[in-house]
């Protein structure tokens, strides 16, 4: 193999990679690896400025948004334990764990009330013992007229 082509295919790996799940702010190509990483059940939900994907586990219900152009804008999720938020979003988590560290709360990634909100991110995560449930949005992709407070 010559090294253009280890370039090549550690670089294909490497996108495979990321795009096992549809990270917010990514595509829509990838929803039905997140079922089945979820191992869950995918409905879909058209509206006129978005679609719902709905991934329901046993114990997990996961909502990702995406515009008309397919890109997931929002992601909500809700259940007994919170989602592996690296992978639900993507690129910017690393903008949310600075954020969690700034705070200086160590409770913030896995109980109680946290919010992280800047011109590209937000993220509100809230929790206790068994009852979890937050919200992710870019709020430069939410669609034109569309309340963040309608997405559940």
């Amino acid at each position: 193999m010559s090294a253009s082509q280890l370039v090549v295919a550690v670089s294909a790996s490497a996108l495979l990679a990321t795009t096992a799940w549809a990270a917010l702010g990514g595509g829509a190509a990838s929803i039905s690896a997140d079922g089945a990483a979820l191992n869950g059940q995918l409905s879909t939900t058209t509206t006129t400025q978005y679609d719902v994907h709905e991934i329901t586990s046993d114990s997990l219900v996961v909502h990702e948004y995406l515009t008309r152009e397919g890109q997931v804008f929002a992601i909500t999720w809700q259940g007994p334990f919170k989602p592996d938020l690296r992978q639900l979003l993507g690129d910017y988590f690393a903008r949310y764990q600075s954020a969690v560290a700034a705070a200086g709360d160590d409770r913030a990634g896995k109980h109680s009330h946290f919010t992280v909100s800047s011109a590209d991110l937000v993220v509100q995560s809230n929790g206790r013992l068994r009852a979890f449930q937050g919200l992710a949005y870019i709020p430069s992709l939410v669609p034109a007229g569309v309340s963040v407070g309608e997405l559940q």
